[in-house]
């Protein structure tokens, strides 16, 4: 794959046809794509039409506002950077800009080079997402192994055990935390292995205890009550290919004696019938339990975790490889915008702020849920935090984040009107101040300091490094 020319959209709208010119020129790049209105409402279509990168608007303008038009493009596409310009300022409408997701607020007459160097930096970070949605979107051709997903050390370590392992085993454990993926180690090692037959899966935690023999093994008529004809079990629908026994931790103790029985002598006998056959057939299990305990505990058979054991893969859980979080969320974001039939891009930063602080206690399979949810409730092109399922959102710290949040820009804007000497800060000092202020009440913690302030935590860092406070 050939180097890919990136490029930026920017819409600017301002009723003053000199300001426009203005801005427009001092932009001019060969990677920025420029589109102005003097209208807003034409500068809002321009936005629903070509979803830019970067909206730039005045803020008082005739019929619609830039507060307003602010609300809508966040309404729309909370990914979109939106910068406010104005020569009205007030405190007021800085703090009300800042709480409403503005990504900055230029005074006019702005200064050639801080229009060049505020609007810059945005459009620099603009073709960083983008070269980075490109090479996640080349790493998903190159980072998938039979269907698993991961680029870590642990995961690459993993695939190299399953091509080592495939084309000779007989019996394999295969372990991990539940969610982890163990059915689709199990069905690699199948895809690699030389068998011919056909994959069967089968949940020992979902069988009545009482019917585990005939189900795996089978059995002939009259062998039992209700056994009106011969059936098959899955040992022998497996033959010539692979079973797989998740849950194996939960067989049952006499079941696990005649699964040792199979493993051994390569043959199975059904329940009523005194003819063992041959058969050739490939067992995988898998758990999430410690085996070791469970023979302490006289749960699990010994002897049969060591047959099983000989050959043993351990699938890391997502917490131990969060540097694969970024490519699974792509790769189910894109399973499920096909699925659903929506053109869906990604997810917003504050999204994957929310989604990178998260555990995962239910690993790649919670991960999945949860942007299957999200895909359903997105309305536009990219997943936002109102689309996450409820226990990612955190509504309680939200709420709480925006009351303080509101009650700190609340006792700023008073602050100014009680001391006229607060009246002439410029935005960027009041800015800087509202951060200080809340790093101090968050003592420190940036994450609470963003929910504070009701940014993401990425816009934090941003202007927290904006004014050296990084």
């Amino acid at each position: 794959m050939g180097p890919v020319n990136h490029s930026v959209c920017v819409v600017i709208i301002d009723d003053n046809v000199g300001s426009l010119e203005f801005v427009s020129n001092a932009l001019h790049r060969p990677c920025v794509r420029i589109l102005t209105a003097s209208d807003p409402g034409e500068g809002l279509d321009l936005v629903y039409t070509h979803r830019p990168q970067i909206v730039m608007t005045d803020l008082v303008m005739p019929k619609v506002g830039g507060l307003d038009v602010l609300q809508r493009v966040m309404e729309f596409d909370p990914s979109i950077d939106v910068i406010l310009m104005t020569a009205h300022y007030t405190t007021e409408t800085a703090v009300e800009a800042i709480r409403h997701g503005a990504a900055d607020y230029l005074n006019k007459p702005i200064p050639l080079s801080v229009m060049r160097e505020r609007v810059g930096r945005l459009i620099d970070v603009a073709l960083q997402r983008q070269e980075i949605a490109s090479a996640d979107h080349e790493l998903l051709r190159t980072a998938q192994f039979e269907g698993i997903v991961g680029r870590s050390p642990q995961m690459w370590e993993m695939f190299a055990r399953i091509r080592r392992i495939a084309p000779h085993y007989r019996a394999a454990l295969v372990t991990g935390e539940t969610g982890a993926g163990k059915e689709l180690v199990a069905h690699a090692l199948h895809k690699l292995s030389p068998v011919k037959g056909r994959f069967v899966a089968l949940n020992c935690s979902a069988v009545v205890e009482t019917l585990f023999e005939s189900e795996l093994f089978g059995h002939v008529r009259g062998a039992f009550t209700g056994a009106d004809k011969e059936k098959a079990g899955l040992i022998e629908h497996a033959s010539s290919g692979t079973l797989f026994l998740d849950e194996i931790g939960d067989m049952p103790a006499a079941t696990q004696a005649k699964l040792l029985r199979v493993l051994q002598n390569q043959e199975v006998q059904r329940i009523g019938s005194l003819a063992p056959q041959k058969i050739d057939v490939r067992i995988i299990a898998a758990t999430n339990k410690d085996l070791r305990k469970a023979i302490a505990d006289r749960l699990f058979r010994e002897d049969l975790y060591y047959r099983l054991a000989m050959v043993e893969i351990r699938v890391p859980p997502l917490n131990e490889r969060k540097e694969d979080l970024p490519l699974l969320t792509r790769h189910f974001v894109d399973k499920f915008a096909r699925q659903y039939g929506k053109q869906i891009r990604g997810l917003t930063q504050r999204a994957q702020i929310v989604l990178a602080r998260y555990s995962w206690p239910g690993n790649a399979r919670e991960l999945e849920n949860a942007i299957g949810h999200a895909c359903m409730m997105a309305l536009g092109e990219m997943v936002d935090v109102p689309d996450l399922p409820m226990h990612l959102q955190h509504p309680g710290s939200a709420h709480a984040g925006g009351q303080q949040a509101s009650r700190l820009s609340t006792a700023s804007a008073g602050e100014s009107k009680d001391h006229g000497e607060h009246m002439s800060l410029t935005f960027e000092e009041h800015e800087k101040n509202l951060l200080t202020q809340a790093l101090e009440k968050a003592t420190g913690n940036q994450s609470e300091a963003a929910r504070l302030l009701q940014i993401g935590r990425d816009a934090l860092r941003y202007k927290m490094k904006k004014y050296g406070l990084l």
